[in-house]
């Protein structure tokens, strides 16, 4: 199969079985698929937590407004971005980029230099957008691997990133919250979703050729 048709097999799942879990390394190609994915400048301004704790996951199902889901799930993860941009992380990786390609450590300078001008400048809020977006590159590409390994999941933005945060201790780390994305096998005789037919905006609306 290929994306596409893992695509329509994919949905949100809604409800999962419990007693079956993901092995190893599923887990690690998912993490593998979004830690390869593109991001701005290729700082890549985010990290993933991997839950399996049961009592954790009792602990954010409130707070992700009480979706089953959450506990249900094989394994739950967080993706969070930094909180914002500094300095110091940039130079962190193209400080790795050039030692990895064994090039001089001014290589990029100008460079970081000109995304140093506009990042450091402007207001912390708009930076964790920016960086909010690029978590969701990844956020898709995570997905689509768990599609091609038959892997259901469930893209979730319905919690409280604030409680989540504080509950994790993201704070502290200078990561906020963005999206989390539940993953194991879905419960076909109890999930409501399941066989329902995927609808999508007619193609001819969707798509605006501009000659």
């Amino acid at each position: 199969m290929g994306l596409l048709e893992e695509s329509k097999w994919r949905y949100a799942t809604k409800k999962f079985d419990p007693s079956k879990k993901l092995d190893q390394d599923q887990v690690d190609k998912i993490v593998e698929a979004a830690y390869l994915a593109p991001t701005s400048s290729g700082l890549q301004p985010f990290k993933i937590l991997i839950i399996t704790n049961t009592e954790l996951k009792e602990k954010i199902y409130p707070i992700a407004k009480n979706q089953q889901q959450v506990i249900d799930c094989s394994h739950l993860l967080v993706f969070a971005g930094w909180d914002n941009y500094t300095e110091e992380r940039i130079d962190y990786i193209y400080h790795l980029i050039t030692s990895e390609r064994d090039q001089g450590k001014d290589q990029y300078k100008p460079y970081t230099d000109y995304i140093k001008s506009i990042y450091l400048s402007r207001p912390e809020h708009l930076n964790f957008e920016h960086i909010a977006r690029q978590v969701y590159i990844a956020f898709a590409y995570s997905i689509a691997m768990a599609a091609e390994l038959k892997v259901d999941a469930t893209p979730m933005e319905g919690f409280n990133n604030e409680a989540l945060d504080n509950l994790l201790n993201l704070h502290e780390q200078g990561l906020k919250s963005v999206v989390v994305l539940p993953l194991g096998y879905r419960d076909a005789e109890n999930d409501w979703l399941v066989n329902l037919k995927k609808v999508r905006h007619p193609k001819n609306e969707f798509v605006m050729e501009i000659n």
